[in-house]
């Protein structure tokens, strides 16, 4: 991402804010094979690539990838965007559907109702970070039954140091430009922030910043804590979004001398 900023004519400050940390007890994604076994599941939703590896590893002692793939293939497969396809894809997994751009789980449900794959079905949905209860909702007001199968969860980096130092310089005023890439950063950023005694004041600076959001998701997560997005590419992709967000930034009046992604 700081070469594409650097490219764009920013000056580049990618701070990681969140890391993927696998379940310790993978006690579900065994149960999820064990329910493929019997053959309740119907249809298997795939939402992230990591999700999608992290799960055939945590079950890799009692389901080789072998068998993995051949007990997915008896199930409608659907795939949120294109990094879990990569993953199928790799496996030699059949895709059945996969949700158009900006790729939300609300592009999800047009696909699952045309293969008629959600009322009276099993749903096994692979979650990432947080279980997504909107989903969940949705797919039970069609008369599916949910089966989340989480494999990872969100956490913080191992090393904050360059985190905490991003939000002192938010607050400080280092910063023109805020990118956020994932609705999770903002939740990490803020409890960073509040952790230090700052959350306040690094509202009011994220305030005078151009806010550049990946997608939907991230959006809504930013505007509904209160974070004025200003800039949310077409594409939900990241060049998208540095090239969108600098055309807009350089337009101001006051160019951008520094950016920040947090």
């Amino acid at each position: 991402m700081a070469d594409l900023i650097r490219r764009h004519g920013g000056l580049a400050t990618v701070v990681a804010s969140m890391q993927e940390t696998p379940l310790s007890d993978n006690h579900k994604a065994l149960s999820f094979v064990d329910s493929l076994r019997k053959g309740v599941v119907d249809t298997v939703v795939f939402l992230t690539g990591v999700g999608a590896k992290t799960l055939a590893e945590s079950v890799s002692g009692e389901c080789p990838i072998n068998e993995l793939v051949q007990l997915l293939d008896e199930c409608t497969i659907v795939v949120r965007g294109p990094k879990p396809a990569a993953v199928l894809n790799n496996w030699g997994v059949r895709i059945d559907a996969r949700a158009a751009e900006p790729n939300t789980w609300e592009e999800l449900l047009p696909e699952l109702e045309r293969l008629e794959a959600v009322k009276g079905r099993c749903v096994a949905v692979q979650e990432y970070g947080v279980p997504n209860t909107a989903f969940y909702d949705a797919i039970s007001i069609r008369e599916g039954r949910v089966m989340p199968v989480p494999v990872y969860r969100w956490s913080l980096p191992d090393d904050t140091g360059p985190l905490e130092q991003g939000i002192r310089d938010t607050v400080a005023g280092v910063f023109d430009v805020l990118l956020f890439t994932s609705a999770q950063q903002l939740t990490n950023v803020l409890a960073v922030a509040n952790r230090l005694g700052l959350e306040e004041a690094w509202r009011r600076s994220a305030e005078c910043c151009l806010v550049g959001s990946v997608g939907p998701t991230a959006t809504s997560a930013l505007t509904s804590s209160g974070v004025r997005v200003d800039i949310e590419p077409a594409h939900p992709k990241m060049g998208p979004l540095v090239r969108e967000t600098m055309i807009e930034a350089i337009s101001r009046t006051r160019p951008p001398s520094s950016r920040g992604e947090l």
